[in-house]
């Protein structure tokens, strides 16, 4: 990245200021605004998310905030209620009084002396997720936002569940959340006030997984702040970005087809990063793009930020299958709208263990063929995360070891190039053994040699495939099920072969059934539809549409401590018990402008025995701390998720330390029944 010391204009930062809402809680903000706006107000951009603005994002705060300042915005970075050094508790995600509170932010914003009255948001993950539900209630003063990596659905494209199957992340990202909806505020600003606020906390946080779990099907809990539910309720521009290795690849296609308002969209190679940051690489200079956005539906300059393609997309080459890539190779290919005329749905029929040609489907059905699975639970071990965030390494391996449980159906070698660009769907004629099922369905690129490169995947859950709702399925009768795969830009060189995958498990990316299943597909009424972007057509865009990222240099810290990393999957053959054991340890940071020295720690452990469906485990445990002088806290969370055939058990607890003396714990322990799930 390249930093950039001169701006157009100079930038001064306040560093704590208390923004007021509507029922009296004070939430804590940095602004970022140019010194002429004292004299000369100017748009208010914001950045609202939980993650704390004083220490844990604001490294990368200060690469962006204030090089869009310097280009003439106030950026305004808030923590959320109940979080950083805001008041109040901080109890689930995008609940109604986040929402309002964000409306009454941008209300204050709008109001001082140095705003313009127009304001606009931006983020990535849970600040995107903001910036969305905030536009669909249509804030007066929101001009245009900016989003990257984020869904406007929470429940079918989220992380806790996939085409109705249980994501792992549920319970990892709850476990997230427990540990960060409980980290004190700092003295420093706050006062003596601290300690009250900490406690307060600790004593009104639950371990959200129990929230989320009662929840196992799409209901009102889901459909609030879903902007699916309704797309016109969006009504200013939008910007907005992902990457294939994300798990978030799939909502810009969709705001690019449904919503009616000016939209452009950017996805690249990357995993759940902002795109100048972008991992894998290429990174590309987003914030110029960005600050063009604004410009243009803050300011109104006319700079053709309108102008080229609708979407650009990172059309990734094939590459040999790893765990993380420093760069993805690939080019950027334009198109005009979403569904793109480019691109052509070509269907494939199954056949024994093999993808027919799409001639052999214009041709009709030959005899039918009955072909079985019943997978083991080692299948998913080498799935890699359901969203990458690129630390530890966490792409998905080698499929060859995968495809040793799986239904497995390839191409002939492929005679020329292949380039696909869209979401492949796999439409299955299938019976199953047990009243609830799943199946997991994977598309790799396999080398002449034989290694396997997942390309991209899908999940269903074969009791949400009717119209009628969750209902269990019947044994031996037979169903059409349609499982999308996520979305992705992919080329298959000649001489290599497309794979499809099928699993009745796929943990622990998902969670498994209760019972192990029988699955039986029926062949060629089964198909593989792919969206075929035609090698011969214009990739519309200008070589290299980007330029190199650029940023503010960001905050100095020192690594105190060495961090620790570990990805590792153990197998014991003599008790059959094996387990995937994740460590994300960053060592403890300095923050030199503010003399604090922050650690963090979180470890995952995924158990299950031989092909005991119901030894599946989960388990989050995460360690936080903060530190100056003789101010020292700590907390240490923990949730465990167990199963039996009908019920999800929750044990977690909860530990908040002064030095070493224990000040607070609680633990829960709760059953919940399982919903053909």
């Amino acid at each position: 990245m390249r930093y950039t010391t001169s701006l157009p204009h100079a930038v001064k930062e306040e560093e704590y200021v208390r923004i007021p809402v509507s029922d009296g809680t004070h939430l804590a903000a940095r602004i970022w605004r140019p010194v002429s706006s004292d004299t000369e107000p100017v748009p208010a951009v914001l950045e609202y998310i939980p993650y704390r603005r004083r220490d844990l994002t604001s490294v990368r705060d200060s690469v962006h905030h204030p090089y869009i300042a310097g280009h003439g915005y106030a950026c305004v970075r808030v923590d959320i209620r109940g979080t950083g050094d805001s008041e109040g508790v901080l109890r689930d995600e995008y609940l109604e009084v986040e929402q309002t509170d964000a409306e009454d932010v941008l209300a204050w914003l709008a109001e001082q002396p140095w705003c313009d009255g127009r304001t606009g948001m931006m983020g990535i993950s849970w600040g995107a997720f903001a910036a969305l539900q905030v536009a669909a209630r249509r804030p007066p003063s929101l001009g245009a936002i900016v989003i990257s990596s984020f869904t406007d659905d929470r429940y079918a494209d989220d992380m806790h569940y996939m085409g109705g199957c249980l994501l792992s992340d549920n319970l990892a990202e709850a476990g997230t959340m427990f540990a960060y909806g409980t980290c004190p505020p700092d003295p420093a600003l706050v006062g003596e006030r601290w300690r009250s606020m900490w406690l307060e906390r600790l004593e009104n946080t639950r371990p959200w997984v129990l929230e989320w779990l009662r929840h196992q099907r799409r209901d009102d809990y889901w459909r609030h702040a879903s902007v699916c539910e309704d797309y016109s309720a969006v009504d200013v521009p939008v910007l907005a970005s992902s990457g294939w290795a994300d798990g978030y690849s799939n909502a810009v296609t969709r705001l690019l087809e449904h919503l009616d308002v000016p939209r452009k969209g950017l996805v690249g190679p990357w995993s759940h990063k902002y795109p100048h940051l972008g991992q894998p690489g290429p990174a590309v200079g987003y914030l110029q793009e960005v600050v063009r956005w604004w410009d243009h539906w803050l300011k109104g300059i006319d700079n053709g930020v309108m102008d080229g393609p609708m979407l650009r997309a990172w059309m990734q080459e094939s590459v040999p299958p790893s765990t993380s890539y420093e760069e993805r190779p690939g080019r950027w290919v334009g198109e005009p709208s979403w569904p793109s005329p480019h691109v052509e749905p070509v269907v494939r029929p199954l056949g024994r263990h093999r993808i027919g040609s799409p001639e052999e489907w214009e041709e009709g059905r030959a005899g039918e063929e009955e072909l079985t699975v019943r997978s083991p639970l080692s299948v998913g071990q080498f799935a890699g995360k359901w969203a990458s965030y690129n630390a530890p390494p966490d792409l998905p391996y080698d499929q060859r070891e995968e495809d040793g449980g799986s239904l497995v159906f390839d191409t002939e070698p492929l005679t020329e190039r292949v380039e696909i660009l869209g979401a492949p769907t796999v439409e299955l004629e299938l019976s199953v053994s047990e009243p609830v099922a799943m199946v997991a369905a994977r598309l790799s690129d396999v080398s002449p040699d034989g290694r396997a490169t997942r390309v991209t995947y899908g999940l269903l859950n074969l009791t949400r495939s009717g119209d009628d709702g969750p209902e269990p399925l019947v044994p031996g009768r037979r169903y059409r099920a349609t499982v999308q795969l996520n979305g992705v830009a992919q080329a298959f060189p000649a001489g290599h072969r497309i794979r499809l995958s099928l699993s009745t498990s796929y943990w622990p990316l998902a969670w498994p059934p209760p019972k192990p299943v029988l699955m039986t597909v029926y062949a060629p009424a089964s198909t593989l539809t792919l969206p075929v972007r035609p090698t011969t057509e214009s990739d519309e865009v200008d070589g290299a549409p980007f330029g190199e990222p650029e940023g503010t240099e960001p905050i100095r810290t020192t690594q105190a401590t060495p961090p620790e990393q570990r990805w590792e999957v153990s197998r014991d053959l003599v008790d059959y018990q094996s387990a995937l054991e994740i460590v994300k340890d960053g060592g403890t940071i300095h923050f030199e402008d503010i003399d604090l020295d922050v650690h963090r720690r979180a470890y995952e452990r995924y158990a299950w025995t031989a092909d005991d469906f119901t030894s599946a485990r989960g388990e989050s445990e995460w360690t936080m701390e903060f530190a100056r002088g003789d101010w020292n806290t700590r907390t240490v969370t923990r949730t465990v998720l167990r199963c039996t055939e009908e019920e999800f058990v929750v044990n977690a607890t909860l530990d908040g330390y002064e030095g070493e003396n224990r000040v607070f714990s609680r633990t829960w322990n709760e059953r919940l029944p399982r919903d053909l799930v």
